[in-house]
């Protein structure tokens, strides 16, 4: 039988928020160039793989600053989340499916645990 959480709104709007900002950060480093730093371009095959980078101009100053302010909000809504007062009133036996309820709640509210 699924348990049913009750999940604060405050709860769920910082799971949202975490959500999208990790999304955000996400799609920042992907377009961004693979050094932050100006380096030379390499090419290695002496390893199990070939590895292959081109010349990275690196980030500008208002990269890195974006990247430092996504991380700076990813780490205090993930430290707002894991330590939300709502913790304290889940069995600690029922805390890991009640924490993967959240994730999955996008929110919706209550939402019943698989």
């Amino acid at each position: 039988m699924a348990t049913t959480y009750d999940f604060p709104s405050d709860l769920l709007a910082g799971q949202e928020e975490l959500h999208q900002v990790r999304a955000e950060l996400s799609a920042l480093l992907k377009r961004l160039p693979w050094s932050v730093a100006p380096l030379d371009g390499f090419s290695d095959d002496s390893g199990w793989r070939k590895v292959e980078r081109p010349a990275s101009p690196g980030w500008t100053p208002d990269e890195q600053a974006e990247v430092e302010k996504l991380r700076q909000r990813e780490h205090e809504l993930a430290v707002f989340v894991t330590t939300h007062r709502f913790w304290t009133e889940v069995a600690s036996s029922e805390r890991v499916e009640a924490r993967s309820g959240l994730k999955h709640a996008h929110g919706t509210g209550a939402r019943e645990s698989d």
